[in-house]
């Protein structure tokens, strides 16, 4: 388990932070995920003591500290952390952010709270609020009033209320706490109730909604604790406003040491949005797909001629151009700081499938509050005259090469399966002709893609058609059901990705060099993909062990970023990875007992 990524995240599906293990809040953005970074010093390695130079955290340090322990409120995102001290005095501080049913909407505030309980003895605290603007280029000019401070942001202006001495807490002065104290950090208005009883009362209704949220959930009957808490993590990627889900919470926490792999994560991928929705439908939790899905509709309705692009703001914004914030160091100050991702530049092909699997589903589910029907179909098929006319076309490919390309079989086999998905789609609605035309299309496609990517003197599928490469993504042939399991094409490409690729436990992407070098790291999705592979296969005893390995590599906090070091076992890579908790969801809900067998 690495102490580096030891991180919590808490969140409404609005805004986020990320709790170190100190119980200092060390990133949020607002007044969304993609936003500013209020909370910025995970990306800067200066210290986070009293010198002036020092911003982009929230600290509540009880004096003398010897002893900290974290834990979440079962089945929520709502964080405990016990402080000791070495003479028996204690605090407990909750921080968690405000969600919750209110007059008929769900209440999502740009907000976050804390309450600090004395809980032995006679503790003194010293609170460190210290937000940044311009990413982490200066502190905001601040304002006081009676019960509040209001830090003045630029774009938004964040009020703090809380019912703690409010001198004090500009100064930094060290104090006995002797009653709870409040901190409500939002939006700058008057906070006109009583802060005390209305944080509580915040606090019981966020921890309502979130178990009630967590009870309507399929859970396999091993690994639940694993699962829920992956749930409920890709549950906060979400940005319920619009729907869209980014790939994680954070930018520019590189790949590995020293790596310059560092990229911001913070946005809406097609295709990691695709695995995230896949694999809580799994789960019931078909909120999150509703939501999405109505993104989606939005993205293909102003979409050119059926052109997706790779990512999207999570507003829908088309461009997201990339540059440096020069004034953070970065993570452990191995910069750069990325903000924006070219990637939306790029062309990727196999964003066409992910939008019609990802869409497929509501033309079948009667449980959705929307049924899909002719003119959700009809405004899909430009999607899929895309992905028909690109399928054999070179693109930069689901890992983003960002200076070279290659007709690749995995975003091949994803335009296929565009065409295959609205072939059976268009027979679910009666409509006979574009049934037979789609279907037809895809026959096509299959038997083109499996002439150019099949290498017979090495019994195995090529990751290119040009080449003979390996790449774990080709063992996503069998999710797409491309391949059946006990295809003998299938069986060899999966032996020669698990000798090439495998180390140990883990598995990289591919084993060659890249815009960057070599990749030193594995990625942890792909190992996800290999159990996934081996239980399909008839290995399931293999696949278990993989699996119990994986969840041991979790943070404290039950969760897994992008990447790891197969040697230390050290997590690198943005934080928390939705492609990695998906896996997890996935490989636990194929590999667990049923619930028959539970005594």
């Amino acid at each position: 388990m690495t102490a580096t990524l030891d991180l919590w995240p808490i969140g409404n599906c609005q805004v986020s932070a990320l709790v170190d293990r100190a119980g200092r809040f060390v990133w949020g953005c607002v007044p969304r995920v993609d936003g500013e970074p209020t909370f910025c010093s995970l990306l800067d390695d200066r210290p986070k003591g009293g010198e002036e130079g020092s911003r982009g955290f929230w600290d509540i340090d009880l004096d003398g500290c010897v002893e900290t322990r974290q834990s979440y409120v079962r089945n929520t995102p709502v964080l405990t952390t016990r402080h000791s001290d070495a003479d028996g005095n204690a605090i407990e501080v909750i921080d968690f952010a405000p969600r919750f049913r209110r007059n008929g909407r769900m209440y999502r505030p740009v907000a976050f709270c804390r309450i600090v309980r004395p809980a032995a003895g006679s503790p003194r605290v010293r609170v460190r609020l210290r937000p940044a603007r311009d990413w982490g280029a200066h502190s905001p000019e601040r304002t006081r009033g009676t019960n509040h401070i209001r830090y003045l942001l630029g774009d938004m202006t964040l009020r703090l209320s809380t019912n703690a001495p409010v001198g004090w807490i500009e100064d930094e002065r060290l104090f006995r706490v002797e009653r709870p104290l409040y901190f409500f950090l939002g939006p700058d208005e008057s906070f006109s109730m009583d802060i005390p009883p209305a944080v509580e009362a915040m606090l019981d209704e966020t921890v309502g909604e979130w178990r009630h949220w967590v009870r309507d959930l399929a859970t396999p009957a091993e690994w639940q604790d694993a699962v829920i808490r992956a749930a409920i993590t890709l549950k906060l990627c979400q940005h319920e406003e619009t729907g869209a889900i980014v790939a994680a919470l954070t930018t520019s926490i590189p790949e590995h040491a020293g790596s310059q792999r560092n990229w911001d994560y913070r946005f809406c991928w097609i295709r990691d949005a695709y695995y995230t929705v896949q694999a809580l439908n799994r789960l019931g939790a078909l909120d999150v797909l509703e939501g999405y899905l109505e993104y989606l509709r939005n993205i293909v309705d102003n979409a050119k001629g059926g052109h997706i692009q790779p990512l999207y703001g999570v507003g829908g914004e088309a461009q997201l151009p990339e540059r440096i914030a020069e004034a953070l160091t970065g993570y452990r100050g191995m910069g750069p700081v990325r903000v924006g991702n070219q990637a939306y530049e790029q062309v990727q092909h196999d964003a066409y499938g992910q939008i019609v699997l990802s869409n497929a589903q509501a033309f079948f589910d009667q449980r959705l509050f929307r049924i899909a029907g002719e003119r959700d179909f009809e405004a899909l098929e430009p999607v899929g005259e895309r992905a028909w006319e690109s399928f054999d076309q070179a693109d930069a490919g689901l890992w983003e090469l960002r200076t070279r390309s290659h007709v690749h079989t995995y975003s091949a086999a994803m335009c296929w399966a565009a065409c295959d998905r609205l072939a059976s789609v268009a027979n679910h609605l009666g409509l006979e002709e574009r049934a037979s035309f789609w279907r037809a299309r895809a026959d096509t496609m299959r038997k083109r893609i499996e002439k150019a990517a099949w290498r017979p003197e090495t019994n195995r599928m090529s990751a290119t058609f040009s080449g003979d490469d390996l790449d774990a993504s080709l063992i996503q042939l069998l999710d797409l059901r491309f391949v059946a399991p006990d295809d003998p094409r299938f069986r060899g490409t999966l032996e020669a990705v698990e000798a090439g690729l495998r180390r140990g436990s883990h598995m990289l992407r591919y084993a060659t060099e890249d815009d960057f070098g070599l990749p030193h790291t594995a990625f942890n999705v792909c190992t996800f993909w290999l159990i996934e592979a081996l239980h399909a296969t008839g290995r399931v005893e293999d696949a278990r062990v993989l699996l119990e390995e994986m969840i041991e590599r979790r943070t404290r906090a039950g969760l897994l970023s992008e990447d790891i070091d197969p040697a230390t076992g050290e997590l690198w890579g943005n934080y928390p990875q939705t492609y990695s908790l998906v896996g997890l969801i996935n490989s636990a809900m194929l590999l667990s007992k049923p619930w028959t067998e539970v005594r």
